[in-house]
This record gives C-alpha cells, sequence and structure tokens, in this order.
C-alpha cells in the first residue's frame, strides 16, 4: 500500500477505491475511527462465520460501539472499546453465546492485534 500527503492528511487507493486519512473529520477519516471500524468488521465478520459453523445463523446483525475511552494524558491513546452485536435469528440459542463470543474474539486478528495494549469488551443480545 502506498500513502501520500495531502494539505490535511494521507491518501491511498486500494481495490475498492480512495480512502482519506485526516485529524480533521471534515476533510476524511480520523486514525481512530479506522481503528475502532476495523475491530468492528473484524469482529462482526468473525461472529457470523463461527455462528454459521455452529449451525445458528444470524439473519439480521447491528454492532453499536457503546464505549470508546481514549487516555488524552497519553496522545488521546484508545484504552478500551466496547462492541455491542444485536443479533436476530431463528436459530440463535443463548446458551452457545458465550461459547461463540470466546471463538469470535480468538479468531479476529484485528482484536488480537491489540489485546495487549487496550481492552476490547465483546457482549451481545439476541433479538
Amino acid at each position: 500500500m502506498k500513502y501520500v500527503m495531502t494539505e490535511s492528511g494521507f491518501e491511498t487507493n486500494l481495490e475498492f477505491g480512495k480512502l482519506t486519512i485526516s485529524g480533521d473529520e471534515t476533510k476524511g477519516f480520523r486514525p481512530y475511527q479506522l481503528l475502532v471500524s476495523s475491530l468492528v468488521g473484524c469482529s462482526g465478520g468473525v461472529l457470523r462465520k463461527v455462528l454459521e459453523k455452529m449451525r445458528m445463523p444470524v439473519e439480521e446483525m447491528e454492532i453499536d460501539v457503546l464505549e470508546v475511552v481514549r487516555n488524552h494524558e497519553e496522545a488521546s491513546r484508545l484504552e478500551k472499546v466496547h462492541i455491542h452485536f444485536k443479533l436476530k435469528g431463528s436459530n440463535l440459542d443463548a446458551t452457545k453465546m458465550d461459547r461463540a463470543m470466546a471463538l469470535t474474539k480468538k479468531n479476529c486478528s484485528m482484536v488480537r492485534s491489540v489485546d495487549q495494549s487496550m481492552e476490547v469488551i465483546e457482549t451481545f443480545e439476541i433479538l
């Protein structure tokens, strides 16, 4: 990947299209938004696959980020992200969800990449 400096940040062209990164959210995605989005996207994708393998396919999934804690004394470092999954499916079994959540956390590369430097909390509810 190649990133080019612009007046307000950096840009890169990826397979899907152009990505603009900026500390000014009116001019691009802020770096912390991309990090949180990476955690959400990875965890959601892994959870979906895990539930399919457990024969509990998800018909609808909504993911809320309930909390983002930043330490402003340490360059606004991310210290905690709370990701909450809202799931709909005709075959979802609440008794198997703890195992599904553990497998999700274990197999999400983005969560594993930050697990020594920040707390990632993943919770769920079945709708």
